[in-house]
């Protein structure tokens, strides 16, 4: 046998070893295509990003989770900020009353609420609300802030955390207790608040685009989809590796609706009382099971650069001889050291007892976007080979260059990452004309149909494909949100006169 193919046999060996240990320690990892909703469990327990908690539906946060959420957080409130966004923070408790004000809120939000009826061992004379989303409390706030057009526009956003009954919890996607930012802006005039909604929804979008690499769909709900109590709502739709939906942020125009319920008005440099209007808009945690469910692979997570709990894993691989081991240290701990300093997430696994390339598939299950092994020969050409987690692409970079290097990879990382998913979605993205064309395409990404707009046939789609309507799609052109043009035919399920298209798909 030639000795290349014993070289094969026996490196081809050592892969299988290693996953084997790596198995009986940290647990296999189901592939996509068997199971996969038992993946997704898989790929977040290999991450070790939340543990069980004691309530059902509600799940601990581990550090590389809170990690994840606190990288979403710095880069969202960045932005905020430059749009002159101001953090506030309102109870977590709301009087029963408040949320029967808006009508359409509470018929929403009703079957989810979680009620405390007791407290310092007495019956309440008022049931609380736990927090479902502010609009009600905040508004009822916003009645003593809001006098007069100076006082205009005031443009809020509070980090909290909601409570929404679940009744089919899976983590991240559907949880009972969720973190999240809503924001709530009160505006002079429709027109204003329009205008805010729709730049929250492009902040959004090229945050979901550019940070967590997701390529959405973004558009307008259907009016029976809107947001309770909403006049409008926009949203980012992008598709997950089985073809669904997630719903990854949402804007809501809320009109005055809100305003009127708790009498805020404003005196106009006309003297009148006027009403005001309002936007909310919120991301949540659910956009880390978008993340996880957009990039991983059978392998476990693969995270986006500006979100990864470790962005660059270095693995020093040990020496012959004591020496050479503890030039490699050297080489990790500085390489390390320079990385940190550049603003980095940086791991060295100098782990007692593991094998190099053990350490190397636990770095591959927990999503670090850049790996870097570091043996005595790369110590002696002052060398690293740099292991793209996506691709697995070997590249060897410089150590004396390593900062440069490590930041042009990461960049890499996230544009290929996003061109990635861009090309998933539109090759899973097809026009359709009639009924038969719609049932199939659903069941492999979405469908681009006309709709007749009747809800009525909107839930006889979802009772016969499990599909929704998730929007009427927008493009971005001349710095603005554009609907597609309208195209008038018959509606692709019922064939009733329609004139535009929407985007269907199943969802979670």
């Amino acid at each position: 046998m030639p000795a290349i193919m014993h070289q094969a046999i026996a490196e081809h060996a050592g892969i299988l070893l290693i996953m084997a240990e790596q198995q009986a320690t940290e647990g296999p990892i189901t592939p996509r295509a068997s199971d996969y909703a038992q993946w997704y469990q898989d790929i977040i327990a290999a991450a070790e990003l939340v543990d069980q908690a004691p309530v059902r539906g509600c799940w601990i946060l581990r550090p590389n989770g809170y990690g994840i959420w606190e990288a979403i957080q710095r880069d969202l409130d960045r932005r905020f900020r430059r749009l002159g966004v101001q953090n506030a923070y309102f109870p977590l408790l709301i009087p029963q009353s408040f949320i029967t004000r808006e009508a359409e809120h509470v018929e929403g939000f009703s079957p989810e609420l979680a009620v405390v009826t007791h407290a310092g061992g007495d019956e309440l004379e008022e049931p609380l609300v736990v927090r479902p989303t502010s609009e009600t409390v905040i508004w009822a706030t916003l009645r003593r802030w809001i006098r007069s057009h100076r006082d205009l526009p005031l443009l809020l956003n509070q980090w909290a955390n909601v409570v929404r009954w679940e009744k089919r919890p899976r983590a991240f996607l559907r949880t009972t207790e969720f973190l999240w930012q809503e924001g709530h802006t009160a505006h002079a005039t429709p027109e204003d608040a329009r205008r805010f909604a729709l730049t929250m929804l492009r902040t959004y979008e090229d945050f979901a685009d550019q940070v967590l690499c997701l390529a959405p769909i973004v558009g307008e709900k259907p009016a029976h989809e809107r947001f309770p109590g909403a006049v409008a709502t926009f949203t980012l739709e992008p598709m997950m590796q089985d073809g669904r939906a997630l719903q990854a942020g949402t804007s809501h125009d809320l009109g005055a609706n809100f305003a009127r319920a708790f009498d805020v008005t404003y005196q106009g440099e006309d003297g009148a009382s006027h009403p005001v209007y309002a936007t909310s808009w919120g991301v949540s945690t659910r956009t880390i099971g978008g993340v996880l469910m957009a990039h991983g692979d059978d392998r476990g997570a693969i995270f986006p650069p500006s979100v990864a709990p470790t962005q660059v894993a270095i693995v020093p691989v040990p020496g012959r001889d004591e020496a050479s081991t503890r030039a490699v240290e050297a080489a990790a701990a500085e390489a390390q050291a320079q990385l940190t300093a550049a603003g980095h997430r940086v791991a060295v696994d100098n782990r007692p007892g593991l094998r190099p390339g053990a350490k190397f598939f636990h770095w591959e299950r927990r999503g670090a976007p850049l790996r870097l092994e570091i043996g005595p020969r790369d110590v002696d050409a002052n060398q690293a080979v740099a292991v793209t987690r996506h691709d697995g692409q070997k590249r060897r970079v410089p150590l004396s260059g390593l900062v440069p290097a490590v930041a042009d990879l990461l960049g890499t990382v996230r544009t290929e990452l996003s061109t990635r998913a861009r090309a998933f979605r539109e090759a899973r993205t097809k026009a359709v004309e009639d009924r038969a064309e719609l049932e199939a395409a659903v069941t492999e990404g979405y469908a681009l149909a006309r709709w007749c707009e009747r809800k009525s046939c909107a839930e006889e789609i979802q009772a016969v494909t499990r599909a929704t309507i998730r929007c009427y799609p927008f493009e971005w052109r001349d710095d603005r949100y554009l609907p597609l043009p309208d195209d008038p035919g018959p509606c692709a399920w019922c064939g009733e006169p329609a004139t535009r298209r929407v985007i269907i798909g199943r969802a979670y």
